[in-house]
């Protein structure tokens, strides 16, 4: 999965660079500002892909005695320094553009260079996003769960140029729009009408991606219906007369850390048969859930912890 998701970024980050050349040359040329919008917010997701590269690399490195459970937290860091960047430069630039043409909107040329330019933008970021889908929905399916759902909880660099690549095709046919309603009115604020609707939609991935990534820095659980099936995992196991506590938290897509507190039947409980059945649980949790790297179990006869009995 890891060298995919590398393959996957850099994918986007040539084919952005190559469209913000295109686009830009296109925008200079004909004087569409729905053009230059597309060549900022082009701009700004292969400075992105640079970010998300080097989200993957630093969280890959080896926990150690300051980071003891590991770097993969940095993929969430470095995501969320991407969606900031969407909504500077990209979002910031498209507003800022479009607000000026429509209060002195120019006329538009070289439509000869702006529909070959939208067209082959539009095949390169669509090659684009349907690498980072494709991967998408087949650790979807190999997970049993929903596209829409995995996509909540997955890579933050796949899932960032996949929200980058759906706003860019969405930006290509908004460009396109405004620019041929110009035309065929004669009005040409429909061009500059154009940037702030690419503008306002980079605000709303950016304003997505910032959420979840800000979710995943404060500490995120895995979902209850992960977390019940844990549970029941782990309650199964001879020598557990039930589980009290589970609590989980995601240090990366595929990394978490669980604890649980269980009650162990009287005959578990030497040191010798609690480690015993620890070890037991510890390998058949992970079988049916290998993204569980940390488990660890807290012998108690004591009841749940209900954080809302806590005054």
């Amino acid at each position: 999965m890891a060298d995919e998701s590398d393959g996957t970024v850099l994918l986007a980050g040539a084919a952005n660079l190559a469209i913000a050349v295109a686009k830009l040359t296109a925008g200079l040329l004909s004087g569409s500002t729905a053009l230059l919008a597309e060549a900022a917010h082009s701009v700004a997701d292969t400075l992105n892909q640079a970010f998300l590269l080097t989200a993957l690399r630093r969280s890959r490195k080896p926990a150690d005695t300051r980071h003891p459970f590991g770097y993969g937290m940095e993929r969430y860091f470095w995501s969320l320094l991407a969606a900031v960047g969407i909504f500077v430069l990209g979002a910031g630039f498209s507003i800022a553009e479009g607000l000026r043409a429509v209060l002195d909107p120019e006329p538009i040329a070289a439509l000869a260079v702006i529909y070959p330019v939208l067209a082959l933008s539009f095949v390169f970021e669509g090659i684009s996003w349907l690498r980072a889908f494709t991967q998408v929905r087949r650790e979807a399916r190999a997970e049993g769960l929903p596209i829409l759902t995995h996509l909540r909880n997955a890579e933050p660099a796949v899932k960032t140029v996949a929200f980058e690549d759906s706003a860019a095709l969405i930006g290509i046919l908004i460009a396109a729009a405004g620019v041929t309603l110009a035309v065929l009115t004669g009005h040409d604020f429909w061009d500059g009408t154009a940037s702030i609707a690419i503008g306002l939609l980079l605000i709303a991935v950016a304003f997505t991606l910032g959420r979840d990534n800000k979710a995943m820095l404060i500490g995120q659980a895995l979902p209850v219906d992960t977390q019940r099936r844990i549970r029941e995992v782990i309650a199964k196991e001879p020598g557990i007369e039930g589980v009290l506590d589970l609590l989980s938290l995601r240090l990366a897509p595929d990394q978490v850390l669980v604890v649980a507190t269980v009650d162990l039947v009287d005959a578990q409980t030497t040191g010798a048969a609690v480690e015993q059945l620890a070890d037991s649980i510890d390998q058949e949790v992970r079988r049916q859930y290998p993204m569980v790297r940390h488990l660890y179990l807290d012998p108690s006869s004591a009841p749940s912890l209900d954080p809302s009995s806590q005054r």
